[in-house]
């Protein structure tokens, strides 16, 4: 999917609610908005997440939970379009974990419903590893209080050579 096809899907109403979901969940457990006001004066939220200068994903809920968003910053650093992350099951963006620090994030989610500082390597659709760092990982809820998935930010990242995945 092209770039205007894709902020074509971001207009949708779906995506925009849950766009709001995001920034509203975020704003709620870490206490500031996840991006300032409006930038550009005819701008939507769609628009400014899709141009945001963080990697910025989520993903729905359930057992095996597949992406629903990426922006463009996201896209580029895992070389996928829009189209094949959001049917790329988030687990096939990271390196297999440890089982015993799976169980450790999982509690932090559960206990606190965010992670602030995470970082572990990932994967693109090329095969590039990369190591995130200082990541951001919260729990998503609807305006009536229903969890709907997870979302993740993350400025910092470093490039793994020369080691295969």
């Amino acid at each position: 999917m092209s770039a205007p096809d894709t902020l074509h899907t971001l207009q949708s109403p779906e995506m925009l609610r849950h766009l709001d979901n995001v920034t509203a969940s975020y704003a709620r457990f870490f206490n500031e908005p996840l991006i300032s006001e409006l930038t550009e004066e005819n701008a939507s939220i769609a628009e400014q997440l899709w141009r945001a200068d963080f990697v910025l994903l989520s993903h729905g809920g359930g057992a095996d939970p597949v992406f629903n968003f990426g922006n463009r910053m996201a896209l580029e650093l895992f070389e996928m379009d829009y189209a094949a992350l959001t049917a790329l099951p988030s687990r096939k963006s990271a390196e297999p974990v440890s089982q015993e620090e799976r169980n450790h994030l999982l509690a932090q989610v559960t206990e606190f419903g965010c992670i602030d500082h995470y970082r572990g390597v990932r994967i693109s659709a090329t095969g590039k590893r990369f190591y995130i760092e200082n990541a951001r990982v919260w729990n998503l809820y609807d305006p009536e209080g229903i969890y709907t998935g997870q979302a993740a930010m993350f400025r910092e990242w470093t490039p793994l050579e020369d080691q295969p995945a």
